[in-house]
């Protein structure tokens, strides 16, 4: 699904940029990581929630991980 339409992102790239290990909490920063900037900005929200959701993702992971 395509969240923005200025730069023409989609959820799939989010998440790729998400999961690459490094810690990213805005969605500056993720447009940095995909060479981009925000433009209009009306992304921004569900950028941060792919985000927010990769983060819990991860936290329950490491607590289902560890014994």
């Amino acid at each position: 699904m395509i969240v923005c339409s200025c730069n023409v992102i989609s959820d799939h790239d989010i998440r790729d940029v998400a999961s690459s290990g490094d810690e990213l909490c805005s969605a500056a920063q993720v447009y940095g990581c995909l060479g981009c900037t925000v433009r209009c900005g009306l992304c921004s929200h569900s950028v941060r929630r792919i985000l927010e959701e990769r983060s819990a993702g991860r936290e329950h992971h490491a607590r289902v991980a560890v014994p």
